[in-house]
């Protein structure tokens, strides 16, 4: 019995977690593939009629559908790469002895404890058209005013904006952290061997942050895919913009499930975006391989 009790332990200790990911996990996602295969509406949801691939034919048919996954596209770009690039350097300043360092590196953090609502609301006002403040800025230097939520590339830009705001601080700590765990012998070495801060930087702490990168690349890049609050808020309407222009695919998702109660087709939806991550997070993965192998080489 003894031998027995030490066996199961570590089973009983980890059947909780099981037990709750089976039921609100594993059982959504599987139930999700399995009404992505019939046409189920929000009015009926226990009548499904079977359609196979007609789902996904009509996913891929639908120009509002790859009109969103350009605009997913190109707002993840636009928020990611400037958000962990200023992440990276407020996190190499905070890496520095300052003075009031604890209240910085707190600082940094209020944005990412921000609702994601009262956050984009406010933005929603800077960016306004007639009393937007961003606007007044840009009138003082001679600049005619911009259509922030009319405009394609305005309208991305601000939602971007919101973005890179919330998850600058966020990242930078991450960053901060793992400057921290790379060996302060190293810098004295460099600085031995004459390698000014800029040379210290790009030769001892990139590649010692080089996992962590890869880390904050594969979240930002999954966030960048499941995007939502951000520009559901921005305007307060499903369809993103009178001509779908910052329509995202977590926001198409919403509208065919919610808007127009097709809750087969959002299902399927929701199996290409998980399959899109997949993708993405794969070959972030496989880049930062072949990049270190580059680097073993040489």
């Amino acid at each position: 019995m003894h031998r027995a009790r030490r066996t199961l332990a570590p089973y009983t200790y980890l059947a909780p977690f099981f037990t709750l990911f089976a039921a609100f996990g594993l059982f959504p996602l599987l139930y999700t593939a399995y009404v992505s295969l019939y046409r189920v509406e929000l009015q009926t949801p226990g009548e499904m009629e079977w359609r196979g691939l007609g789902n996904y034919t009509a996913l891929f048919t639908d120009a509002y559908f790859w009109t969103s996954l350009r605009n997913t596209f190109t707002i993840g770009v636009l928020s990611t790469v400037p958000q962990l690039m200023m992440a990276l350097g407020l996190a190499h300043l905070l890496n520095h002895r300052l003075r009031g360092r604890t209240f910085f590196r707190t600082a940094v953090l209020l944005p990412y404890a921000t609702s994601v609502a009262a956050a984009t609301l406010v933005f929603a006002q800077l960016f306004g058209r007639d009393f937007g403040l961003i606007n007044y800025l840009l009138g003082l230097v001679g600049c005619r005013p911009v259509d922030w939520q009319t405009g394609t590339v305005a309208s991305q830009i601000a939602v971007s904006s919101i973005v890179v705001w919330r998850w600058t601080g966020y990242n930078a700590l991450i960053y901060l952290a793992g400057m921290q765990s790379i060996p302060s012998e190293l810098y004295e070495a460099a600085a031995m061997d004459g390698a000014s801060p800029w040379r210290q930087f790009r030769h001892v702490t990139l590649p010692g942050l080089r996992p962590t990168i890869v880390f904050t690349t594969i979240v930002s890049t999954i966030g960048a895919t499941q995007l939502f609050g951000e520009p559901l808020l921005f305007e307060g309407s499903a369809a993103g913009g009178i001509s779908h222009q910052y329509q995202t695919l977590g926001l198409y998702l919403y509208e065919q499930g919610w808007g127009f109660f097709h809750l087969g087709r959002a299902a399927a939806l929701a199996w290409v975006m998980l399959l899109l991550v997949l993708l993405l997070v794969g070959a972030n993965a496989l880049l930062a391989r072949r990049r270190r192998g580059r680097g073993t080489e040489r």
